[in-house]
């Protein structure tokens, strides 16, 4: 793996974007916190939550502004003083998609956190926000041939609905893994953190984008503070969609990073995938919230809270050290063996297999709780 040839450059302002969004992150999260709090967002216990006590959520304001801020700084300052060394390398209308939809994700996702919108609504404003994006510019009009070195090119309106198909679903995916204290937020400090070093590779030459992405990743361990358990506060709607986006736009600007995406953040997605299979084969509504997640198996299997957390951000960092490691088939294969070994996993752990009851909460050992809302 070769880095791009002025890497010294962009590094100063790699870190002081990071830094930067960490600490502001960190200083308006309490503050977040405190307002949820008086306005009464908050996650009440029930039979479905992991929580024994009322959190408050919203936590997503917090890293949406730290993020926003410290992006909109380093796109001026790199305009007027060329801080990275390189060019913005991104048209205004991808900016715009980026940092404009990013804003939209979290008022969209506050919205959601103060009014518990059903989930046709939430439907509805994703797919308006992937709509949106696109029409700025970002779509995956290719990707890297799995077969061979070529590129598999997409034609409309095949690229678009692919695109929008790749949005909503990392959204949700990202949602769906939103179950226990700092396991959303740490997986996409892992997804960012990796999609900014491949941004720094010669083979994708993008050294803004790279800062964008430790931005992103500052944001959330700046959260991740006083989101891990025992966690004080939630990411809500506004986090996970917020965060989702992010990660699927950023994905995509660059060919190679849509691959590596997939792989990296392989455990939500997937993760996604088989819960509403099973929620599908049990006659369920494919959102219909439960305790059938990955996360909520290997509880049952006698991990604490903590211990399933590190397990699981463990895997992710196998996967994005893989997934900078090998390139076209490899990633496809070692994708789809995670793919298996999960959808295995979630199969056998439940003495139910794919069946209605494995999905209650009845069916899961009560312990060591103190986590967020099961979607």
């Amino acid at each position: 793996m070769r880095f791009v040839s002025d890497l010294g450059s962009a590094v100063p302002a790699i870190i002081a974007a990071f830094l930067a969004a960490a600490s502001i992150a960190l200083v308006l999260t309490p503050i977040v916190r405190a307002r949820a709090v008086r306005l009464g967002v908050v996650d009440r216990p029930n039979h479905r939550r992991v929580n024994v006590h009322p959190v408050p959520r919203g936590g997503g304001l917090a890293m949406g502004s730290a993020f926003l801020i410290v992006a909109a700084i380093m796109v001026i300052a790199n305009d007027q003083w060329r801080v990275v060394g390189s060019p913005t390398d991104l048209e205004p209308g991808e900016l715009v998609a980026l940092l404009g939809g990013c804003a939209a994700a979290v008022l969209f996702g506050a919205f959601d956190d103060w009014f518990d919108l059903r989930a046709r609504w939430q439907m509805l404003g994703q797919l308006a926000l992937a709509g949106a994006a696109i029409v700025l510019g970002i779509e995956i009009a290719s990707v890297n041939n799995p077969v061979t070195s070529a590129l598999l090119t997409f034609g409309e309106p095949f690229a678009a609905g692919f695109s929008v198909l790749w949005i909503v679903g990392m959204i949700n995916s990202v949602n769906f893994i939103d179950g226990l204290d700092g396991l959303s937020s740490g997986i996409g400090l892992i997804a960012a953190i990796t999609l900014g070093v491949l941004s720094l590779t010669a083979q994708v030459d993008q050294p803004f984008v790279a800062v964008l992405c430790f931005a992103l990743a500052g944001s959330l361990l700046g959260f991740l503070r006083w989101n891990f358990h025992p966690a004080t506060v939630f990411p809500g709607s506004s986090g996970t969609t917020f965060v989702g986006f992010a990660l699927a736009v950023l994905s995509i600007l660059g060919l190679a990073k849509v691959a590596v995406a997939l792989l990296v953040l392989g455990v939500p997605i997937i993760d996604a995938f088989w819960i509403i299979v099973r929620r599908l084969v049990a006659g369920r509504s494919p959102f219909a919230p439960d305790r059938g997640h990955l996360h909520h198996r290997l509880l049952d299997l006698g991990l604490s809270h903590r211990k399933t957390v590190v397990l699981i951000y463990a895997i992710c960092i196998g996967l994005g050290v893989l997934s900078l490691v090998l390139s076209g088939a490899s990633q496809v294969y070692a994708f789809l063996g995670v793919f298996v070994g999960i959808g295995l996993l979630l199969l056998f752990i439940a003495g139910d297999g794919f069946g209605d009851a494995a999905l209650e909460a009845e069916s899961y050992v009560e312990q060591d709780r103190g986590a967020g809302q099961p979607t």
